[in-house]
């Protein structure tokens, strides 16, 4: 088998895989996801058939965030997967890896080194205002241009190191289309939660919701819930260990349908669990 690094193009065969898989990618994610480190996309090919994929983004500042780890069903047990997933750690082998890993993998990556710090659980369905977005005294307004500057310094303290250049193109793309919409919560002239929603496959995804606390959550829950189609279903990534999170999912009616474990390798971050509301992607962190 020869692995190489892969393209935009040769990737979207792997994200098409993940959708076989039910993690049900954004419709324009990729771009985004192989714009924050092209050489971060990995393909095993046997001939010139693709059979395996891992992404493993570096961020900078000594962290990376490792996805995408995927075997063809028709070419696994044949060790594809474990060399696939051997080259993805040595690209980077001298950071602190995340990863939000599946029930059925999580014994093997403890025995590479991880450690779980928490659970995140998908909620999915038919979403209902959950209201009370008056009580959160401040005002909900889509990002402009102008807010860019002061989302990443936002979102740069609900993350382990600054990812100012994912999370310019995730929020607001340079060609910005309806299938993807964020919002920012103001109060007294500072950004107080951040939340966008994208078009996935199968419904619609809200991630990163990002808020001071429940209650801008909740003003960013309905006002993203109100951009979208009456009827469309929808999923949010919520921590288990932020129970205002999870309260605020269920009181909308979403029901839990799939979870994974957040694990490390090497030191975990510290971060404000009680403002995560929705993790930004699964597969990016």
């Amino acid at each position: 088998m020869d692995i190489r690094v892969a393209s935009i193009e040769d990737f979207a065969t792997a994200v098409d895989w993940a959708a076989a898989e039910g993690w049900d990618p954004g419709l324009d994610d990729l771009e985004i996801f192989h714009g924050t480190d092209p050489s971060g996309f990995l393909m095993g090919y046997v001939g010139e058939t693709p059979v395996s994929s891992i992404s493993v983004v570096k961020y900078g500042g000594g962290y990376g965030f490792l996805g995408f780890y995927i075997v063809h069903p028709d070419f696994r047990g044949q060790g594809h997967g474990i060399a696939t997933w051997n080259a993805g750690m040595a690209y980077l082998a001298e950071c602190t890896i995340g990863l939000d890993g599946v029930v059925a993998q999580q014994d093997n990556y403890r025995q590479s080194g991880f450690v779980l710090t928490g659970r995140n659980i998908r909620h999915s369905g038919m979403p209902s205002r959950i209201g009370g977005g008056d009580k959160a005294n401040c005002v909900v307004r889509a990002v402009q241009p102008d807010d860019l500057d002061a989302v990443a310094d936002y979102d740069a303290r609900h993350f382990p190191v600054p990812r100012d250049s994912f999370i310019t193109g995730w929020i607001l793309p340079d060609d910005p289309a309806p299938t993807r919409l964020s919002l920012i919560a103001i109060r007294d002239g500072e950004i107080k939660g951040l939340g966008t929603i994208r078009t996935c496959r199968t419904g619609n995804k809200i991630g990163p919701l990002f808020a001071e606390d429940a209650l801008v959550a909740a003003a960013l829950f309905d006002g993203l819930c109100s951009l979208i189609p009456d009827g469309a279903a929808v999923s949010l990534d919520t921590p288990e260990d932020n129970q205002s999170a999870v309260a605020m999912a269920v009181r909308a009616g979403l029901a839990p349908v799939f979870e994974t474990a957040r694990m490390y390798k090497g030191q975990a971050p510290d971060l404000p669990i009680g403002q995560i509301f929705g993790v930004t992607t699964f597969e990016l962190g």
